[in-house]
Order: C-alpha cells, then sequence, then structure tokens
C-alpha cells in the first residue's frame, strides 16, 4: 500500500496539536438499529482531548451515524455515550448541554438562507450563549477572518459558492467555542477546486488543538493532520491505527480492498 498525496502544499505545524490524557468523547458499546437494521454494532471508541481522529469506511458503514450519535442527532438503543462528561440520555437537558460543547459541520452546509453570513453566524451565540448583540457579531467577524472570508459578512448563503459556504459553517460552528468539532463529510459535496479551500480550514483548526471527529473520504488531509485513522465496515470499527501504518500496513482485507479503491 501507499501513502495517499498531501491535501494541500501547506506545511502543517504540528506545536500545538497536544494529545491531552483527558478524555472528550467515550463510546462504550454502543449500538443502533434502524428497526431491523442493526447500523452499529458495539462501537467502543475513546476520543482524548486535542486528538484528530478521520474516521473512513464505505457507504453505509455507519460512520456518519456514529458521529451523529455524538450530538444526539442519532438516538442510540444500547451502550453509553459520554462527551465532556455528560452522558446522553433522554434527558433533553444533556443534550442541550452537550450541543453547546460540540460543533457540527455538515456535508450540506444547512445555513439559514434567509439570514446573512453574519446573522448565521450570531444566532447561536445570542440565543443559546446569551451573549450581546455586538459582541457576537465581534465574534463571529474574528471567526469569518480565520476561515479567510470577512468581507461576505453582508451577503445571503445563495450568493456565495459551495466552498465559501462550508466555511462560513465551520466559522458558524466555531462561534459557539466548542470543545469537540464534528464533520460529516464536509466536502463531498463541494466541486474539486473549492475542496482544497475548505481543507486548508480544517488544518488551521487543527493546528489551534482542536479536538476533532472527521467522516471524509479525502485520505491525504487524513494523513497530514490525523493523529488516528478508524476503519468502518457494515457498523462496526474494523481497524485503528496512526495514518502511516494505517496506510502502508493495513492488517484487515476489508480495509486492503478499501484503500485500493480510494488511492489510485
Amino acid at each position: 500500500m501507499s501513502l495517499p498525496e498531501a491535501a494541500t502544499d501547506q506545511r502543517v505545524d504540528t506545536s500545538k496539536m497536544q494529545v491531552s490524557d483527558e478524555v472528550a468523547v467515550d463510546l462504550i458499546g454502543v449500538n443502533k438499529w434502524y428497526a431491523e437494521f442493526h447500523v452499529l454494532k458495539d462501537i467502543n471508541l475513546r476520543v482524548m482531548k486535542g486528538e484528530r481522529i478521520v474516521i473512513a469506511g464505505p457507504s453505509g458503514s455507519g460512520k456518519s451515524t456514529m458521529i451523529r450519535c455524538i450530538n444526539a442527532l442519532e438516538e442510540h438503543q444500547k451502550g453509553k455515550i459520554i462527551v465532556d462528561g455528560i452522558e446522553l440520555t433522554n434527558d433533553l437537558k444533556k443534550i442541550d448541554d452537550v450541543r453547546k460543547e460540540v460543533g457540527m459541520v455538515f456535508q450540506h452546509f444547512n445555513l439559514f438562507p434567509h439570514l446573512t453570513i453574519l446573522e448565521n453566524c450570531t444566532l447561536g451565540p445570542i440565543w443559546v450563549r446569551k451573549m450581546p448583540r455586538a459582541q457576537a457579531e465581534e465574534v463571529a467577524m474574528h471567526y469569518l477572518e480565520r476561515v479567510k472570508i470577512p468581507e461576505q459578512a453582508k451577503k445571503y448563503p445563495g450568493q456565495l459558492s459551495g466552498g465559501q459556504q462550508q466555511r462560513v459553517a465551520i466559522a458558524r460552528s466555531l462561534c459557539m467555542n466548542p470543545h469537540v468539532m464534528l464533520f460529516d463529510e464536509p466536502t463531498s459535496a463541494l466541486d474539486p477546486e473549492m475542496v482544497k479551500e475548505v481543507l486548508e480550514v480544517m488544518i488551521g483548526l487543527a493546528e489551534s488543538g482542536m479536538t476533532m471527529l472527521c467522516v471524509t473520504h479525502e485520505m491525504g488531509f487524513a494523513r497530514q493532520v490525523a493523529n488516528r485513522v478508524i476503519f468502518m465496515d457494515q457498523g462496526q470499527i474494523i481497524e485503528q491505527n496512526d495514518p502511516e501504518e494505517f496506510f502502508l500496513h493495513p492488517r484487515h482485507e476489508r480495509t486492503k480492498l478499501f484503500l485500493s479503491q480510494i488511492l489510485h
């Protein structure tokens, strides 16, 4: 097997990429069904603060469902999910508490089309964090600058390219000052020329020390940024390793087959 090409030309600054001994997310014996379909089977995954985990696998392997369970967008039926010391149960207050600390970036941006970019970014801090509007706008502009689109603040999502909208979605999440960021195939709906600009923002986020779980097919990003790559298939974690070992010496036949299909 070979290493994938780097996602971008930029050198990754690893100085702040420190993995701590504190647990950020813990999945213990997690199972989920859609009616008769067993979509997650005995998932055990402990994520430490500062880890950058890439979750790969074929379509339908359960990877998106797994990260959607971490902020209770999907409900698990068995096992425990603990985020920042809070166990996710049916208690709506606990779900709210977890969602305040966990940012999520989706495949299709999920911006409010009738709100400006700035309004999209200030909505959460004003309503959830009870932040004064002026302060929320200051925070929003800070993150829009960080994702390199402050000049788009007064525009509406429909006036932006897909890559710009996804960068706004990342900025919107960061405005809530999350402890953990979840990415669900953030580049798969984008034209190829826009993928790089989003990955560069994600690399910058990793460099800042953010705890990240990314479902993605961008294996170059995994090689550059991840400290651990997890391979899922048929609702199970089949294999996990650091990127170099994962790409050069995959152990499981299903992993080898998957890598042979996506690494050309």
